[in-house]
């Protein structure tokens, strides 16, 4: 890519506070990018061939969106936990292993899609992560979920097509869960907590495409009371 059309790239991005650069074989994170840490609110950088992100990646404190789907990142910088701002991080479709524990200090986080990577541990150290919404963990090789998992905040986990055979019960005391992706694993039918049917706030567990029939999930204790909020989300929403 010319300098030319970098620098109007950034000369738009001055005004707008968004910078755009999709698709353009960039092997690193552009370091003309530093002129515009004052103004940068959004940076999409997706489908290009970055290998690392740069530490001065925490200047960006005015930072609010940050998607690099796509790419070729095995790791973060621990410098990510500077960005106090960022609401949305969006790293799906690389080749990340595992997120250093200053991801924690992320506290506007809403939404963290780390789909299509290579994590093979379920991420401790988000419960800190207050405003959390989203949090997307598939396609990765994760085998099992441990009970820290009921300190996140998170509305929706997606852990769709992961190798998971064990999930803690402690899963059923996340406070705000309403929906649980759990598609294409290994769980068998008596993996399956019953508190997560009896006694949590999940409203929509999706466990097709595991070792058990979908239809045996009415066998199980607490199966009644997860239909009833079910249906009630279902009426609220049609």
């Amino acid at each position: 890519m010319g300098n030319s059309a970098l620098k109007s790239h950034l000369e738009t991005s001055q005004k707008t506070g968004v910078f755009q650069l999709t698709a353009k074989g960039l092997q690193e994170f552009p370091e003309e990018l530093q002129r515009l840490t004052a103004n940068l609110r959004t940076v999409d950088l997706s489908g290009n061939k970055i290998e690392a992100l740069p530490a001065s990646i925490g200047n960006f404190l005015q930072l609010k969106s940050l998607t690099l789907n796509s790419n070729r990142l095995t790791a973060l910088p621990s410098e990510m936990g500077k960005l106090k701002k960022l609401e949305t991080l969006c790293l799906s479709g690389n080749r990340i292993e595992r997120l250093p524990p200053t991801l924690g200090q992320l506290k506007a986080l809403r939404t963290l899609n780390l789909s299509g990577n290579q994590i093979s541990e379920f991420p401790l150290g988000l419960g800190t992560l207050r405003q959390l919404d989203m949090l997307d963990l598939s396609r990765n090789h994760i085998h099992s979920v441990p009970p820290e998992v009921s300190d996140l905040q998170a509305i929706e986990i997606n852990l769709n097509q992961n190798q998971i055979s064990g999930l803690s019960p402690e899963i059923s005391r996340c406070p705000r869960l309403k929906v649980l992706r759990l598609e294409e694993n290994c769980l068998e039918l008596n993996s399956i907590p019953h508190a997560i049917l009896s006694d949590s706030q999940v409203s929509l567990l999706s466990v097709e495409g595991n070792l058990f029939e979908v239809k045996n999930l009415r066998e199980l204790e607490g199966y009644e009371k997860y239909m009833e909020r079910f249906t009630a989300t279902k009426k609220k929403f049609a």
